[in-house]
């Protein structure tokens, strides 16, 4: 079970639960933040707590964030019907995007999916960046299109990925 680093006021719970939402949170690998140091910059940005479910630390270590049952703040237009996770990390030393998240932070989002999808099986599993509008209207959410980077790799990409049982991670995650 993660560890709940903070006091969550009340929020709203959710209706349904359509999206698993991976992000990062667009700090270098470097610099090992949680829950609290997250909680801290969204209060400072005007939120109640912090936005996010879940936060993985570079050690793999999962914190809770918001109660799992209560509206996100992590996705514009998105948050009343999502689970929202943030791996540390995800740009480099010119806060450029970067995919610079440790073996045991993909270990954790893995088994985390797992688990999620066990409580909401009709749930999609998408990054951040896949939640872009579709500017010109292709059907497909391009780079090009993309609002944030955010997480930094692409989730559909590596959930199709074998793992080292031969197994894709998609389906470990289903």
């Amino acid at each position: 079970m993660p560890a709940n680093n903070n006091a969550t006021p009340s929020l709203t719970d959710r209706r349904t639960t359509e999206l698993l939402v991976v992000h990062c949170s667009a700090t270098p690998a470097t610099m090992d933040i949680g829950v609290r140091e997250i909680t801290q910059w969204h209060i400072q940005r005007g939120f109640d707590t912090v936005g996010y479910h879940y936060v993985i630390r570079r050690n793999g270590e999962l914190e809770s964030g918001r109660r799992e049952t209560s509206v996100g703040a992590h996705v514009k237009g998105y948050n009343a019907n999502s689970i929202g996770i943030c791996l540390a990390g995800g740009v480099d030393d010119r806060n450029k995007p970067e995919n610079n998240f440790t073996a045991a932070q993909f270990e954790t989002l893995e088994r985390l999916l797992r688990e999620l999808k066990g409580r909401y099986p009709d749930t999609r599993i998408l990054g951040h960046r896949d939640l872009s509008p579709d500017k010109n209207g292709d059907g497909k959410i391009s780079a090009n299109e993309f609002v944030k980077a955010c997480p930094s790799f692409d989730v559909g990409l590596w959930l199709r990925q074998p793992d080292i049982n031969g197994c894709t991670h998609q389906s470990t995650a289903q």
